[in-house]
């Protein structure tokens, strides 16, 4: 049984059908890639899954569950976190705060005291920074938190949106550096990238979206050597 399965999942934007009955799968302890290009759909498959959009039709099975209809707030308690595009840090907290956000779903002090700790070793700017108001942080900072925020949680299983948009080459070196830490704890990570060769790089497998259908699918390593994907999405 897969961790993540996606059954012939439809979306519609009032009359706009932004999903086609889309399937695929994720595996415990794999990253999975989903690219594309811009308004292929990649967001919107996040966001279903997490609960935030509704589905039109289709099933999403979450460790043998049936989430389709499940709420956002109860699905963080399932095992899932979210890590939405453009970061959505609370700005007029600190970032301490925002962190202790994350895990308001877990109700034992000592183990949540223990994953805050693990993230400030992950992200030691975070430590630093830890009474500083999550507003006034970089882009770059804010996209630590966001990912730190999801990780507070514990989850299973961590959804990513973008995290490399407008960060600099180093920065976005780091962020793919973490996201292959996280996986070495044995969280499993299912990405959206618009940065398609970083993301094809630390991949285990991936789908590409074009417009709300999934046109094509297979090894990461594979696809980073296929000519029309290099072509198409690789900027080659």
């Amino acid at each position: 049984m897969s961790m993540l399965e996606i059954k012939d999942l439809s979306v519609y934007y009032g009359v706009i059908r932004a999903l086609k009955g889309i399937s695929f799968h994720v595996e415990e302890g794999e990253i999975i890639a989903l690219i594309g290009s811009n308004g292929a759909g990649k967001t919107t498959t996040l966001q279903t899954i997490s609960g935030m959009l509704a589905a039109a039709s289709g099933q999403i099975i979450f460790e043998g569950e049936d989430i389709t209809k499940v709420p956002g707030h109860k699905i963080v308690t399932m095992g899932m976190a979210h890590v939405p595009e453009g970061r959505r840090v609370f700005a007029q907290l600190t970032v301490l705060e925002n962190l202790r956000l994350g895990a308001f779903t877990r109700g034992d002090k000592a183990e949540v005291e223990e994953t805050l700790a693990r993230i400030y070793q992950s992200f030691p700017r975070l430590e630093e920074r830890k009474n500083q108001l999550a507003g006034t942080l970089s882009g770059g900072e804010q996209q630590m938190l966001a990912m730190g925020r999801a990780l507070m949680s514990k989850p299973r299983i961590v959804l990513m949106d973008e995290p490399s948009m407008g960060l600099s080459p180093l920065l976005v070196q780091e962020i793919f550096r973490i996201i292959e830490e996280i996986k070495k704890t044995g969280t499993t990570v299912l990405l959206v990238e618009q940065n398609a060769n970083k993301a094809l790089s630390i991949a285990d497998r991936a789908y590409v979206l074009e417009t709300g259908s999934i046109v094509l699918e297979g090894k990461a390593s594979e696809m980073l050597e296929d000519e029309s994907i290099k072509k198409a999405y690789l900027g080659e």
